[in-house]
Parts: C-alpha cells; sequence; structure tokens
C-alpha cells in the first residue's frame, strides 16, 4: 500500500487554508493542520474523517517561533520527510497611513507573514528534500506590487514574502522541491470583508474554486517553481499582472 502524502497547511481553520486542506485531503493526502483555534481545528478534523481522510492537528501560533521549530523535529521524529508545505495563514493588520502604524501592530503583521514563514522554511527544509517531490506553495496578495494607501504594513509584508518564495526557488532548484506563489485575489474570507465592509461576499469566489485550481502545484508531477499561479486571470507568469 503507497503511504500517503504529508501535507502542512498553515491557517488551516478557516477560509483558504481550510479549503486547501479539505482538497488535500480528499486527494489522499495525511494533513497536517496549523492553526490558533482548536475548536476549528477540531471541526475540520471531523470533516476530513468523514471524507475519510486522516489529519494531524496543530494548534499554534505562528509567532511562536520556537513551536515552529519543534514542529519540524516532530514531523522528521513520525514520518522523516514532509510533501507538501502550504504558506497560507496571515493577518491583514492595521489600515492605516505608515506613518500612523503602531510598532507591536507593524510587528505582528511582519511576525505571521514574513518571519514565520522563514523560520517554518528553516525548519521544514530537510524534510521537503526528503520527499523527493517536496512541494511549496506561499498564498500572497495583489498588495504587494498595487502599493494602495493605507494598505504599506500588509503590502510590504507580502512583497517580502513573494522575495522569501523566489529565492528558496532559486536554492532548491534541481533538488526535487518546487516552490510557487499563488494570488488568489478577491476572495470571499473573513479577511477580505475585514478590509472591505461593505463588498457583497456573494460576488466574490470561494476559497473552495480557489482550492480545486491550486491541487496541481501540490502533486508529484507539478515542475514549475519560482513563479506566481493568478487566480483571477487563470495564468502562471514571472510577475503580477498589471494593475
Amino acid at each position: 500500500m503507497t503511504s500517503p502524502r504529508i501535507a502542512l497547511v498553515t491557517g488551516a481553520s478557516r477560509g483558504i487554508g481550510r479549503a486547501i486542506a479539505l482538497e488535500l485531503a480528499r486527494d489522499g493526502a495525511h494533513v497536517v493542520a496549523l492553526a490558533r483555534t482548536q475548536g476549528a481545528l477540531e471541526e475540520l478534523d471531523d470533516e476530513i474523517r468523514s471524507l475519510g481522510g486522516e489529519a494531524t492537528l496543530v494548534p499554534c501560533d505562528l509567532a511562536d517561533f520556537d513551536a515552529l521549530d519543534r514542529l519540524g523535529a516532530a514531523l522528521f521524529e513520525r514520518w522523516g520527510k514532509l510533501d507538501v508545505f502550504v504558506g497560507n495563514a496571515g493577518v491583514l493588520g492595521p489600515l492605516s497611513p505608515l506613518a500612523h502604524v503602531d510598532v507591536k501592530d507593524w510587528n505582528r503583521v511582519m511576525a505571521v507573514n514574513v518571519t514565520a514563514n522563514w523560520r517554518l522554511i528553516r525548519s521544514l527544509d530537510l524534510l521537503l528534500r526528503k520527499s523527493g517531490s517536496g512541494r511549496v506553495a506561499f498564498i500572497t496578495s495583489s498588495a504587494a506590487y498595487k502599493a494602495t494607501p493605507y494598505w504599506g504594513a500588509y503590502a510590504a509584508s507580502k512583497a517580502a514574502l513573494e522575495a522569501l518564495a523566489r529565492t528558496y526557488a532559486a536554492e532548491t532548484k534541481g533538488d526535487g522541491v518546487t516552490v510557487m506563489i499563488a494570488n488568489p485575489g478577491r476572495m470571499r474570507t473573513r479577511m477580505r470583508a475585514q478590509a472591505m465592509p461593505g463588498e457583497d461576499p456573494s460576488t466574490l469566489p470561494t476559497p473552495e474554486e480557489f482550492a480545486k485550481k491550486c491541487l496541481p502545484l501540490f502533486k508529484p508531477d507539478w515542475r514549475e517553481s519560482g513563479r506566481l499561479y493568478d487566480f483571477p486571470s487563470g495564468r502562471l507568469m514571472d510577475f503580477h499582472p498589471p494593475a
């Protein structure tokens, strides 16, 4: 019997992360689901089990960097590899002029959206290389290139995340690991509702639609690396589409 692929998804308790976790479970992966909320993780676990799949729950704040180091060690001890890593979790932070952003809010956005993903790369690198077909995807935003007023903290964090992803893609070239960036665009999520409270959510695509389109990025036969998958246009590209 073929052993399942092991897939770590951050921010797995709701929205895009939850949809991707369920899509991976349907595809036969054992999902390692990381999120802050224990109850929401348990609900995800129930749904994965109803699909005939299995999950390992990791209640964790991504800003707990020591816990991320321990996670890599625990995955190595249990499986000795990691086949899929989806860096999805993120925080919006304050929508405010840059000069008015509180230091603790700036630090929180950078810690969760950027530094945590670097710490996870550091913790998971050997595991992904041992897979032989390690597949990595980081969830980004068009905010990374639009430079919209008042979105400075979030935009800077996503631009940094994209640089991190492309650098890791270059460093793993030829090692069996691919690293992609995925832009969902306008989507029916809690973060979108927080940023755009007057928007009608029924006019937006769902995380489930995005997750289905992302699934090929996690397959062993995926070969592209260091590129952007843009869900709104359905295209693979080297840079964000023009505004």
